[in-house]
């Protein structure tokens, strides 16, 4: 008989969106103990899961991961997070729980989810890592949107993520914003770049604890998607229409999302390709491609599209984020336009 689960540290990595959690995420499992075993829980805006492929890319070992796709992690009665978090669980054994919410959720009603009495035995509950692009405190809809400033609030350990690209001025000004807001007393902040989180970290103490009644009331969360696909099959995929993709598309926290999924079968002309996802006007964009160069990994976060190289992925797949309303079937006819079949 299996021993009993108890005692698994968990963390939390939060941050908006494009701060690099992902990034961060990849960084702490390429340089995890060996022996252990880790679970990480991925929640994404979008109803297509991009990060999760994105971490299996790695080749650590031991390592287990889930999505939960649709920003339902953090809205109130996030019943979806907490199955999957159970069976991720019980399917791994982790000594150490990972979790990534969406940059758009509200991390407090995932530490309310944590706090209840059936995970107080069950999970050991560390320290909350927020990670932070210095330079976005300038910006009005970053500093003015309650998500943003609620993942400081929380932080036990706050992380200027891209430190490479600041100007003298940017991390004087994000300590000049939390001491206002009187959010420094007894926290640093630490500048990294390429997502060099410590694994130090991890091992710190929760400075913060989330009564489980105190929810945000009445947020009503991801609105939900206008097309949705078929139930997924036994392999992870959409049951594909005669076309061979899947768009799906959502709102919510004054974001759209718009999400494609395309049947291992399409490839797409790696030079088309690259102009179409180079030039598309969005706040965020990621996307795991099957290319006629191979599998390729594109990331967009408003500085500059990081276009990397994958070992493989089951099919391809493509999340914009943006702040208004997108030409949806203009992009998607470009999409087509770059695509071949094997």
């Amino acid at each position: 008989m299996a021993q009993q689960l108890s005692g698994i540290k968990t963390n939390i990595v939060t941050g908006f969106l494009g701060a690099g959690k992902s990034t961060a995420i990849l960084h702490l499992l390429r340089n995890k103990p060996p022996s252990e075993r880790w679970a990480i829980l991925v929640n994404e805006f979008g109803e297509v899961g991009i990060d999760g492929g994105l971490l299996e890319s790695t080749d650590a070992e031991n390592v287990f991961i889930r999505e939960v796709p649709g920003g339902c992690m953090c809205c109130t009665g996030n019943l979806p997070m907490q199955m999957a978090m159970n069976m991720l669980l019980a399917r791994s054994r982790p000594d150490r729980l990972i979790i990534e919410p969406t940059g758009l959720g509200h991390p407090k009603e995932v530490m309310a989810s944590l706090a209840t009495d059936y995970y107080d035995d069950l999970l050991d509950v560390r320290a909350t890592i927020t990670l932070v692009d210095a330079r976005k405190i300038n910006e009005e809809r970053y500093v003015n949107h309650a998500i943003f400033n609620e993942q400081l609030e929380i932080a036990d350990i706050i992380v200027a993520s891209k430190s490479d690209l600041y100007s003298n001025q940017d991390l004087l000004n994000l300590k000049r914003y939390l001491k206002q807001k009187q959010w420094l007393a007894n926290k640093d902040v630490h500048p990294v770049y390429d997502g060099k989180l410590s694994a130090d970290w991890l091992e710190s103490q929760a400075l913060h604890r989330q009564d489980p009644v105190h929810l945000h009331e009445g947020h009503e969360g991801h609105e939900g998607h206008e097309e949705t696909a078929s139930k997924y099959s036994d392999n992870g995929l959409p049951a594909f229409p005669p076309e061979g993709y899947v768009r799906l598309s959502g709102n919510g926290e004054g974001y759209f999302s718009h999400g494609w999924i395309f049947e291992p079968a399409f490839r797409f002309e790696r030079e088309t390709i690259d102009k179409v996802l180079y030039s598309v006007p969005v706040t965020r964009m990621k996307a795991l491609i099957r290319t006629t160069d191979g599998a390729r990994i594109y990331n967009y976060a408003g500085d500059r599209v990081k276009n990397q190289r994958l070992h493989d992925t089951q099919d391809s797949r493509i999340e914009l984020i943006t702040t208004k309303e997108f030409p949806v079937a203009e992009f998607e006819q470009a999409l087509l336009a770059a695509a071949v079949k094997a």
